[in-house]
């Protein structure tokens, strides 16, 4: 086991690193450095997300300073998403991770074609 004095604030890290390295919270960002401001139903649509998850992720993604919701006193009710200075620096560092994901698809997909043929064999044989 791990002594917190090597790495004190390693819990922290975590924390921070499994919000906001969740592929829903990824995707939001994504989508709201490309388009800017955007709708939750907007949001939704791009993602394919169900309504309970966006809602949820945005909440966590608010929480944490990355992202800005504003409503509207209308009816029905407007409520708009955006990137908060904070998730506006993260832009970067989560482009990067999705050019990576894009550039390694084919490799990854024979990667794991290949694991599955072994895995597939070994449990034949």
């Amino acid at each position: 086991m791990q002594d917190t004095q090597q790495c004190p604030d390693c819990k922290r890290i975590n924390e921070v690193l499994s919000r906001v390295g969740d592929r829903w919270s990824v995707l939001v960002i994504i989508s709201l450095s490309q388009y800017g401001t955007l709708r939750f139903n907007e949001l939704k649509r791009n993602l394919g997300i169900s309504q309970r998850m966006l809602s949820r992720t945005l909440r966590e993604l608010e929480r944490d300073g990355l992202v800005n919701r504003t409503q509207y006193p209308t009816i029905p009710p407007k409520v708009e998403y955006t990137l908060t200075p904070l998730g506006e620096s993260f832009r970067e560092p989560v482009a990067e991770l999705g050019n990576w994901a894009l550039e390694n698809l084919a490799t990854i997909d024979t990667a794991r074609e290949e694991y599955d043929v072994s895995a597939e064999r070994q449990k034949a044989g």
